[in-house]
């Protein structure tokens, strides 16, 4: 999650400017860039329990050490350390610890993996130093809400006390949870439109693709991807399909309302955050806020409002991706090969559109229900989800050839997708790999996956 702005942004003196805000984003494709973030669990080696802020092996002494070691800027809220910066990269902490690496915006998949690699590599040098290790999965395993430590970041404090009042999963989203996300750019209002209809049909076929949460409280869940369970009942005023976005009409300006409507969780003034939870942008804009009387908002308060919004696509002056779990390292690269290969070409994103246009609000609502449960496996309109899958990854494959996009050894991208093409060769997601170890050789277990699986 974000943290607090840099600057205090410009007063907002219209509500056009709200629209203007997202058509900022438009840019020619010869600028379209990959942003790739991702987030991980950490933990001690010693006892596998989460890390607290505090302590010789806490998550300060981590920022720390990456700090110092690797050349990178610390970010601050009041004391705290809660950040770092270098190049255009930032290392953020989510709210139970999970730490998180923004990506730059860069060209091509090569770069961004190569940002990933040397990511990993610094922090399980600094893990290994302070006896820390990190893992990639969609769900903590085996540690409960209760007993996960909460960084002192002040948004999280307000957004502790109001998640239960719409959900009863929100908390576990916020403190038990880890994914991976692509940022992916537009070229103009009606590129937007189309691929935010089709990163919003296929996002269950992501999290299918990715499924790596079988696990809570050191047990099975029947799920496949907890993770995607757990936002069905997180906030429905922030969170879901959007139905309105598959509705004639949809641009830039009805996703302002949609934002618009959607409850406030705080403001940023003078180094603090400010409870203004539940309450309404739109009375912001008339300086009729409750909690700021005849306060008008800046711009950075859109952008921070824009962030609190968790649909499963999501737009700023970019579109988000993100419907998939946290994964081995491998994967980390295969979610943006995924959706760049479906959206940044034209014959790949009219094909993907092909495939999707005639889908129901029921048919994704089944797949967004169901999904987290069966994966690959989910029955869909006469065959399964994994047929499905086979039939985008041909689609992302054949979209990143025509990119050209090679390396240093004249490969080109689509090397990238072939773990989920082994997904599904044979079937079987992340998740089901877990379980079959924990009824094997785990011998029902669930500890041994923080050391097999650790980055």
């Amino acid at each position: 999650m974000s943290g607090p702005p840099a600057q205090p942004g410009q007063p907002i003196s219209d509500p056009r400017e709200l629209t203007a805000y997202l058509e900022a984003g438009c840019k020619p494709q010869a600028d379209w860039r990959i942003g790739t973030e991702h987030e991980k669990f950490a933990y001690r080696l010693s006892d596998l329990r989460p890390l607290p802020y505090d302590g010789p092996d806490g998550i300060r002494a981590v920022l720390e050490a990456l700090r110092h070691q690797f050349a990178w800027e610390p970010i601050y809220e009041g004391e705290f350390l809660i950040g770092l910066s270098r190049d255009g990269c930032t290392v953020s902490l989510e709210p139970g610890g999970q730490v998180e690496l923004s990506g730059k915006p860069l060209a091509t998949l090569h770069e961004t993996c190569e940002e990933v690699n040397e990511h990993l590599r610094q922090v399980r040098m600094v893990g290994e130093q302070l006896g820390v290790g990190m893992i990639g999965l969609g769900f903590q395993p085996i540690w409960t809400r209760d007993q996960t430590p909460w960084m002192p970041k002040g948004r999280y404090k307000i957004m502790h006390a109001y998640m239960p009042k719409r959900g009863g999963l929100g908390l576990d989203m916020m403190t038990r949870t880890c994914t991976v996300q692509v940022n992916l750019d537009f070229s103009s209002e009606a590129d937007m439109v189309r691929k935010f209809r089709v990163g919003l049909a296929l996002q269950p076929v992501a999290t299918a693709l990715f499924a790596n949460s079988p696990f809570v409280d050191g047990k099975p869940t029947g799920f496949q991807s907890y993770r995607a369970h757990v936002w069905t009942d997180t906030d429905p005023d922030r969170c879901g399909d959007l139905p309105f976005v598959f509705e004639d009409g949809f641009g830039f300006e009805r996703y302002v309302q949609y934002a618009l409507d959607v409850p406030m969780y705080f403001v940023y003034r003078q180094g603090q955050y400010i409870d203004v939870s539940g309450q309404s942008f739109r009375a912001f804009l008339d300086g009729k806020l409750p909690s700021l009387p005849g306060e008008r908002p800046l711009m950075t308060d859109w952008s921070d409002h824009l962030t609190t919004l968790f649909p499963d696509v999501r737009l700023k002056k970019f579109l988000e991706m993100r419907g998939a779990d946290g994964g081995p390292w491998r994967r980390l690269c295969a979610l943006p090969a995924l959706w760049a290969g479906l959206l940044y070409d034209t014959v790949a994103l009219d094909a993907a559109w092909d495939l999707v246009k005639g889908w129901t609000l029921e048919d994704r609502s089944y797949l967004r229900r169901e999904v987290p449960r069966s994966a690959l496996e989910t029955p869909f309109h006469g065959r399964t989800v994994r047929e499905l899958a086979r039939d985008v990854l041909a689609i992302a494959q054949q979209g990143l050839r025509r990119r050209r996009a090679v390396d240093g050894l004249r490969d080109d991208e689509t090397h990238y997708l072939d773990t989920l093409f082994a997904s599904t060769g044979s079937g079987h997601t992340p998740a089901q790999w877990l379980l079959q170890h924990y009824y094997t050789d785990w011998n029902g277990r669930v500890e041994p996956v923080f050391r097999t699986f650790a980055y």
